[in-house]
């Protein structure tokens, strides 16, 4: 995952994690390969390129190909200990001239997407390569174009082996980007296990549902959650946003950019710890509170007994057991109280909130803040 910043990248063992390219950086290292075959001269390999941040990596070429007028290139992708479902994938750059004065061009090759909704940082219908990656391969292609004394008049195609069904495996349809995966980055260099290329994904789903005037999105924990939330208001899929553990990231940009009504969808013990106000809900970084879930028994008029039981339980789901045996409403209760420091969170945006609790099975056992059935875009 691509991000900016200082992060933890420590494994499970205590081993630093090894770092990756990102695809936008290998599609940058093709590119400038075969725009030097394009010229006349060899491919370059390995073939060294410098990142946004001024490191100079350099990328072994496994595909050289050229004929009249074009030549390509390619590259695998070492996304190093990050779990990226491009981790292998070859990154295949074509160039071909372009006509005079025209300046570099981009085109989706096999397997790399197309935007087809607005909101995302590029127009409807161009090919899903995002503006770093497009200004690293521009920059690249350009110097390689000038130390053979030509004009960086170029079309560019990129293109990802089996990027479309790896594509299946991304958010990239629900965001409108059809037909295959995007080029991304903004180092170029993939830190294992950072939030940062999720909390982002988060924000670009808001922003194509509000550039779609849709009037309600659901955050979810899950795709148990997510499916309880579709079955309760039928929202399409570009309503959906995958919030994961994120709650803190989601509420801070919808308080930016709000959106009329939000739900916020995920299981009891999630959802508890959000309405402790706690922003991270990854079980990393916060445990389940039981002392304080049993506090919240104490409050719905549990017996000492109970309270006691709840305090010496393993889990969430048992305090949850022992509140269902004894018809407290612990889950209504959470949701309310998640519901609460949301609206906070969200300060005076103009947002209305509900809350939906789920068990394991996507069945609604909690909600707070109540919402009519579908709902219809607004009037663009």
């Amino acid at each position: 995952m691509d991000v900016d910043g200082d992060i933890d990248t420590e494994g499970t063992e205590g081993r630093a994690l090894r770092r990756g390219w990102t695809t936008g950086a290998c599609a940058t290292a093709a590119a400038a390969a075969a725009t030097a075959a394009l010229f006349g001269g060899d491919f370059p390999d390995p073939v060294t390129i410098t990142l946004p941040g001024g490191q100079r990596p350099a990328f072994a070429l496994a595909v050289t190909e050229r004929g009249d007028g074009w030549a390509q290139a390619g590259v695998i992708k070492d996304a190093g200990d990050d779990p990226d479902v491009t981790h292998g994938a070859l990154v295949r750059a074509r160039v071909t001239a372009g006509a005079g004065g025209s300046g570099v061009t981009f085109r989706a090759g096999p397997g790399v997407g197309t935007v087809t909704l607005p909101g995302l940082p590029l127009p409807v219908g161009e090919p899903a390569i995002n503006p770093v990656p497009r200004a690293m391969i521009r920059e690249a292609v350009t110097a390689v174009a000038q130390a053979a004394g030509r004009p960086a008049d170029l079309v560019v195609e990129i293109g990802i082996d089996n990027g479309e069904v790896l594509a299946r495996r991304t958010m990239n349809a629900r965001l409108g980007i059809i037909g295959g995966l995007s080029v991304l980055g903004t180092t170029g260099i993939v830190v294992p296990y950072s939030c940062g290329a999720w909390i982002a994904s988060i924000h670009r789903g808001v922003d194509v549902a509000r550039a779609a005037g849709l009037p309600h999105v659901a955050a979810c924990t899950g795709r148990t959650s997510e499916a309880a939330v579709t079955r309760r208001y039928g929202l399409p899929e570009q309503a959906l946003l995958d919030m994961g553990d994120f709650a803190g990231g989601t509420l801070k940009y919808l308080r930016r950019h709000p959106v009329p009504h939000l739900t916020i969808a995920g299981g009891f013990a999630k959802l508890g710890k959000l309405a402790q106000g706690l922003m991270d809900l990854h079980s990393k970084r916060h445990a389940v509170d039981l002392d304080w879930l049993a506090g919240v028994l104490a409050d719905l008029g549990a017996t000492p007994d109970l309270v006691a039981k709840a305090r010496g339980a393993n889990t969430a789901l048992e305090v949850l057991q022992l509140a269902d045996a004894a018809s407290l409403p612990v889950a209504n209760r959470v949701a309310e109280m998640a519901r609460a420091v949301a609206l906070r969170v969200l300060e005076d945006a103009p947002i209305t909130v509900d809350v939906i609790v789920i068990d394991r099975q996507g069945g609604i056992i909690g909600q707070a803040g109540g919402v009519g059935q579908a709902h219809s875009p607004l009037p663009r």
